[in-house]
């Protein structure tokens, strides 16, 4: 249950960091996601590689909560 706990804390710490960086005007995920909702109008390669980038974090967070919910 402890290594479960670690990871969890770990996806939390680079949700608030690699996640939502920089956090001024906005976060930066934030701002990609809603150039991709909104048609994606000027992306190139490097703009999707950022958007895996500050994304992954909160997959893996959204993974690690779900394993901890099954296992309890």
């Amino acid at each position: 249950m402890k290594k479960n706990k670690s990871k969890l804390g770990l996806a939390v710490a680079l949700c608030l960091t690699l996640g939502l960086l920089p956090y001024f005007p906005e976060p930066h995920i934030w701002g990609k996601l809603k150039w991709i909702a909104g048609g994606a109008q000027g992306m190139g390669i490097m703009d999707y590689f950022d958007t895996i980038l500050h994304g992954f974090p909160w997959v893996f967070l959204v993974i690690e909560t779900i394993k901890a919910l099954i296992k309890k």
